[in-house]
């Protein structure tokens, strides 16, 4: 191994072989208390250090770093204290995640560090929107995510680095290429000679570095660094390394040839370093041992900090609380003036409104900026706000909402809209997996809306009608908020604006221009967890959301006779139980209608609510009516079939006769 030590003095050179040591040792310690049975798992970066270490060292302390399990150099080269690190790791209420995820699952503002989840692709497009925001901001920073090669075929990472290339982000894309992912040779996993030219596809630059060289890492990032400020745009990096020991502990090396381990061995980036230093006199024997000595006495310590520690302990409140991000409602005065507008003119409004109420907040779609999305929802915005802040996206839905996730991080407001509400599925990971459970893991806000214009009667058949709502109710950390009217549509969305909390934001495509209403012309807010009562009566209770409002009104309408409370959800998470169960007990008899099939969806939840809560007041068992147990179909006559508006006079009629 060449080393180049460029202008670096001696104190520099000293500064990163402390770097390069500290991990290391730390490794050792844990390996030792693995074996103990005092640590549960452990994910060995042995052999990679000089990568996290090279980077983290080359990048200012504000600058954005997303690392893996593997990055250990990253956490101790931003000097986040000992006893913090191994209180996470140990699940102790002093670590970063209060017990609720281990190892390096987490993320920190103070040391500007964001970890990983499981689900590894979602981080790279995470990146891009901190680079974005950075971008906005102009303040010429860089942002690091770190992958491994086995990463490389996700998605995730194709979608992230598309989006980088096209936006010209200052993201670093560091892949540790170290041979195996668990025990998948690179040979199984890719064709191509080299990861890094992939980057030719995307118009990426892109290098191979020794990632076992400190100096070529350190040396290298730092000019990289220097010209991204100057030019900010994306960079991939294929670093060459191995990982020494196994994919984690318990998995060992017996599939990895043993040659491949001595060559490897060989390599090793702090003996390789070490031997440099002591040969150039920039180390001696007496200083390499002062130093190891003092940062196992620091590991010992700490360690004994953590030790002492207290546990968690379970607190169901505090558990419950966390789950979202606190957010107190904020009311707007306005004054009398109203229009009479559809839905589809109110979520503009609101739109428009919270564009110039927040500087900060930023649209990302496919085709809203000129052409103003499918919808033309968006229609001037671009000439409104500009192309920084109204952006047409590739299709890659599962890389936009990373990228929202990161605005949100690095300071600012995203709104995601989805082109139909269909194909969030191709973007669910990131919002069910990282959205949902960011402030639970952390406590670090997800302030992104991912707008859904969803529903049938417009036989736009099975890919462009289906209302998907129950796919997120389900998922706790998200708020899923499905109005009805115009003026609903206009206060809930600046509300869900507002709100630091995930928000899907459901907006039936039927009632988009078929649906007016007089609305405030001014900015207005409307809390969730309120549902409406459109109609009073003592009859039945009819709960519905969305189109199924219209749906049950139409059918009151034909029958006067029938005297009936009829709910509008409005939200249905969080959803107004206290609303249900007073209508519930007044009249006795309940029917819910909803669009979605039946099988799983909102109505089954709320029936068993109050079946739970109100059976005492119960006349007659709750009814449920949804659409067919099929997919939503093409052609009007079995489309007509399929969505459960026919059916719900019928069974209205049959409940009130009960």
């Amino acid at each position: 191994m060449t080393f180049e030590r460029q202008n670096l003095t001696n104190e520099e050179l000293i500064h990163l072989y402390k770097k390069l040591v500290k991990p290391r040792l730390i490794e050792e310690k844990m390996l030792i208390l693995l074996r103990q049975g005092k640590v549960s798992k452990w994910f060995s970066g042995i052999g990679q250090e000089a990568i996290s270490v090279g980077i983290t060292c080359a990048l200012d302390k504000d600058e954005y770093i997303l690392p893996m399990h593997r990055n250990l150099g990253v956490f101790t080269s931003r000097e986040i204290p000992l006893h913090r690190l191994f209180s996470q790791w140990q699940g102790k209420a002093t670590g970063f995640t209060k017990g609720r995820d281990r190892s390096f699952h987490f993320g920190t503002q103070e040391y500007k560090i964001i970890g990983m989840i499981s689900h590894l692709g979602p981080q790279l497009g995470v990146a891009d929107g901190i680079a974005l925001a950075n971008k906005l901001k102009q303040n010429g920073k860089v942002t690091a995510v770190f992958t491994g090669e086995g990463a490389t075929s996700e998605g995730d990472f194709h979608e992230a680095l598309n989006i980088a290339s096209v936006w010209d982000l200052p993201v670093l894309f560091v892949i540790e290429n170290n041979g195996y992912g668990l025990s998948t040779p690179t040979n199984e996993q890719y064709r191509c000679e080299n990861l890094a030219d992939k980057g030719v596809g995307y118009g990426m630059e892109s290098h191979i570095i020794d990632g076992n060289n400190i100096l070529d890492v350190y040396t290298k990032i730092t000019a990289l660094k220097a010209s991204m400020t100057e030019n900010p745009r994306p960079v991939l990096l294929e670093f060459k390394t191995f990982r020494m020991r196994g994919h984690e502990e318990a998995s060992g090396t017996k599939y990895v040839p043993q040659e491949l381990m001595d060559m490897w061995a060989e390599k090793d980036p702090i003996e390789n370093f070490r031997v440099y230093l002591k040969e150039t006199s920039v180390l001696s024997e007496e200083v390499d041992d002062q130093i190891r000595a003092e940062i196992k006495a620091e590991i010992d310590e700490h360690w004994a900090i953590t030790q002492t520690a207290p546990e968690v302990v379970a607190d169901l409140h505090e558990e419950l609380n966390d789950v979202y991000m606190p957010y107190t409602h904020e009311e707007f005065n306005h004054s009398d003036a109203k229009e009479n507008i559809r839905v589809v003119d109110a979520i503009s409004q609101s739109l428009k409104q919270s564009m110039e109420r927040h500087d900060n907040l930023v649209i990302m779609g496919q085709d809203i900026a000129e052409y103003g999305g499918a919808f033309k929802i968006t229609e001037g915005f671009v000439d409104a706000f500009g192309k920084e802040r109204v952006r047409n996206t590739p299709i890659c839905e599962s890389a936009v909402v990373s990228t929202g996730m990161g605005l949100s991080i690095n300071g600012h407001k995203a709104i995601v809209e989805m082109q139909f509400a269909d194909f969030v599925s191709t973007g669910f990971n990131p919002i069910v997996n990282l959205l949902a459970k960011q402030h639970y893991r952390w406590n670090e806000k997800a302030d992104v809306v991912v707008r859904m214009p969803c529903g049938g009667g417009t036989q736009a058949g099975p890919f462009h009608s289906q209302t998907n709502e129950a796919w997120f109710t389900k998922t706790p950390g998200l708020k899923v908020v499905y109005p009805a009217f115009p003026y609903d549509v206009k206060g809930l969305l600046n509300t869900a604006i507002n709100d630091p909390n995930p928000v899907m934001f459901f907006e039936h495509k039927q009632l988009y221009r078929s649906v007016y209403q007089d609305v405030p012309t001014d900015y207005y807010t409307i809390p969730f967890g309120k549902a409406s009562l459109i109609k009073e009566g003592n009859d039945v209770t009819i709960i519905s959301f969305g189109a199924g409002v219209h749906w049950a009104l139409d059918t009151l309408a034909k029958n006067p006779e029938i005297s009936a409370d009829l709910l509008d959800l409005r939200t249905l998470q969080p959803l107004d139980t206290e609303s249900i169960f007073a209508s519930v007990q007044k009249t006795g008899k309940c029917i819910i209608l909803q669009e979605d099939t039946l099988f799983g969806g909102m109505s089954s939840d709320i029936s068993a609510l109050i079946m739970e809560n109100c059976f005492q007041y119960l006349d007659a068992p709750v009814k449920r009516v949804g659409s067919l147990e099929s997919p939503i179909p093409f052609v009007k006559a079995i489309e007509d079939q399929y969505l459960p508006k026919a059916r719900f006079e019928t069974d209205l009629k049959e409940l009130l006769q009960y």
